[in-house]
């Protein structure tokens, strides 16, 4: 027999659910209005009478309809397409070498018998405590791209495809090595005794026990890895962009969407000073192409998240909860 629901209970639930919902607009707000935006004529942007819905017109006459000029002029630019390439190859290229370590780093820390494990782990938690600083950080970046610039017999990292340095030196995340770490402690030994029994060496041991009864995890933490490599900016853009020596070529999508913004919305009286647009004659024909490459640039994650989703919230809970 059902409980009947006490008066508070469900003002609660009520409460809740509204707020859930509101929520929930203001989240899926921004991109139905880039998505409206793409669609719109350039003088509806620039009179700003775009609210939700797609509008077309000029000198104050605007009507609901669909302009495709946006999304022509995205598609035949050839930067941004190799910019999401580079994107590709970056996302595709750092998770796999991000699993690759931090599985390896994770499996071994998990170990009981690790030698002075108890110090790694401090030291790995350490850095989630106090980070060195941006500039620092910063200066790591630039002798590790000098020191691979010196193994391929280049000058300096100038010389090199950055987008290596990306790949390789920007791939460390303590929260994701803790939780692949969580998921392996919660593997019962009483399998990995028995698999040792059969003559199973630890990459065997790895592979065949460790991975698949915690793929879960490892699904959410690869997710985490490719969301922030897809969205990579700040680093990718102080490394590539700023004093980058014509690096543009290795530019992922969000240092090129930002350049597009430098160039062809209202900052551009402040970073581009020649005043000339990529797009078009006005600004707001720049506005347009900019919201075309954004939707296109999220195309790829909303994709790919409703396959990884059903591991998500119990990848969490089995890396995050220590038994």
């Amino acid at each position: 027999m059902k409980r009947k629901m006490e008066v508070s209970e469900l003002i609660f639930k009520i409460v809740a659910y509204v707020i859930l919902i509101i929520f929930a607009l203001l989240c899926i707000y921004p991109m139905l209005y880039a998505l409206g935006s793409t669609f719109s004529s350039a003088a509806a942007i620039n009179d700003r009478v775009v609210i939700l819905w797609p509008m077309v017109g000029e000198n104050g006459n605007y009507t609901l309809g669909f302009s495709g000029e946006a999304f022509v002029k995205a598609f035949t630019d050839s930067m941004f397409w190799v910019s999401y390439a580079n994107t590709l190859f970056i996302t595709f290229i750092g998770t796999i070498w991000c699993m690759v370590y931090s599985i390896l780093g994770a499996y071994a820390l998990s170990k009981k018998r690790l030698l002075g494990r108890h110090g790694f782990n401090f030291f790995l938690v350490f850095t989630m405590w106090f980070s060195a600083g941006i500039v620092p950080q910063y200066l790591n970046y630039e002798k590790t791209g000098n020191a691979m610039a010196a193994i391929v017999g280049a000058g300096s990292m100038y010389d090199i495809d950055l987008k290596w340095l990306i790949v390789l030196a920007m791939g460390m995340n303590a929260t994701n090595i803790i939780l692949l770490r969580n998921a392996f402690e919660g593997v019962p030994t009483e399998i990995e005794e028995a698999a040792r029994i059969d003559g199973a060496t630890e990459l065997q041991v790895l592979w065949q026990v460790y991975i698949p009864m915690s793929k879960a995890t490892i699904a959410t933490v690869a997710l985490f890895f490719g969301i922030s490599r897809w969205n990579g900016y700040f680093w990718a853009s102080k490394v590539l962009g700023e004093g980058a020596k014509g690096q543009s070529y290795s530019w992922p999508v969000q240092v090129k969407i930002r350049d597009v913004i430098n160039r062809e919305t209202d900052l551009v009286n402040v970073f581009n000073t020649d005043d000339t647009h990529l797009y078009g004659k006005t600004p707001a024909e720049g506005t347009s192409v900019l919201y075309a490459m954004v939707v296109l640039a999220i195309i790829p994650i909303l994709i790919i998240y409703p396959f990884i989703q059903k591991y998500f919230a119990k990848g969490v809970n089995m890396g995050g909860v220590k038994e």
